[in-house]
């Protein structure tokens, strides 16, 4: 019989159907890194969404034989440790490739069109003592034409060019893996930055990826571009972004990650009150059909293992 532990089940707004197997199934609204290690004692399999499972508690956790990441991103686990222990991590892949890329654009779209700064004029009651039937208190751009850049080329990648090219926006590149699609240029990463209208993220993070865009990178791009991350918060340095928005280096930015969450107080992101910034709490992924599909996917991974025939194994 597998005892299984999910370790923040309220990270997950979704019907988690049983396992078709034997099994003891314990769940805990949220656990904090000290609790992971009691938590999971007697575990066979233990789900996480965000909560990290580091070395130290793996090395004392003898019955632990897999671990089922209930996202894409798998910094929050141990893999090293994992794989000399011949635990099987698994994670969910492609489960929100229409959720993400509306969400990209929706920051693009009020970004561009300057909603949250007309929305505000409104509010102050200017619109009710214009002159004229309409307000031009701030500049309006259209998408198409102009030039999106995406870093990373997976599946979100992919979606977000579709959706780019739906929008009349010319697609460029930045991928270490070569691209086949026709009506996409692949340029350096250099490039995308110097000559796109709006840059979007869609990379993992990693050693190599950690703190990609700091001060050099964002003075690289137009002062009009936008920057747009749906990814991960460690793949921008954000003392540099926050200096950037407020001195008027780019046009703007959505984000809906940042470099720890939830967010400490000091973040110099949560001090960016601008028109031009656009921070929401890390719920591009979080429709409800996205979200649906990930607790199926879940399940399906914890019960292939437990047949033995592991699915979308990371380590």
């Amino acid at each position: 019989m597998q005892n299984i532990v999910f370790l923040d089940r309220d990270s997950l707004l979704a019907n988690v159907r049983p396992p078709a197997f034997e099994h003891a199934w314990r769940d805990y609204p949220a656990t904090q890194p000290g609790g992971v290690l009691e938590r999971l004692a007697g575990a066979t399999i233990a789900i996480t969404n965000k909560v990290p499972v580091r070395a130290a508690d793996i090395a004392r956790l003898p019955d632990l034989k897999m671990i089922a990441v209930a996202a894409t991103g798998t910094d929050n686990v141990d893999l090293a440790a994992c794989r000399e222990r011949g635990i099987v991590v698994s994670n969910i892949r492609n489960y929100s490739v229409v959720a993400v890329p509306e969400h990209v654009f929706a920051m693009i779209l009020a970004l561009r069109r300057n909603v949250r700064a007309y929305c505000a004029d409104v509010d102050a009651g200017l619109w009710q003592k214009s002159s004229t039937f309409c307000l031009f208190n701030h500049p309006i751009g259209d998408l198409a034409g102009s030039k999106l850049g995406i870093v990373g080329y997976g599946a979100l990648g992919h979606k977000v060019a579709q959706l780019g090219r739906a929008f009349g926006m010319q697609v460029c590149v930045a991928s270490r893996s070569p691209v086949q699609d026709a009506d996409v240029t692949n340029l350096p990463m250099e490039q995308v930055l110097r000559t796109c209208d709006v840059v979007s993220l869609h990379l993992p993070l990693n050693e190599q990826t950690r703190n990609m865009i700091g001060a050099r990178e964002l003075a690289m791009m137009k002062p009009t571009a936008l920057l747009i991350n749906t990814a991960r918060g460690g793949l921008v340095d954000e003392a540099a972004l926050a200096q950037a928005l407020k001195d008027g280096v780019i046009g703007g930015a959505g984000f809906d990650v940042l470099s720890k969450e939830p967010p400490l107080a000091d973040n110099p992101l949560l001090g960016v009150h601008q028109p031009n910034f656009i921070l929401t709490p890390h719920v591009a992924w979080a429709s409800v059909g996205a979200m649906q599909t990930l607790a199926d996917m879940l399940v399906d991974n914890v019960e292939a293992f437990v047949a033995g025939k592991p699915l979308n194994v990371v380590a």
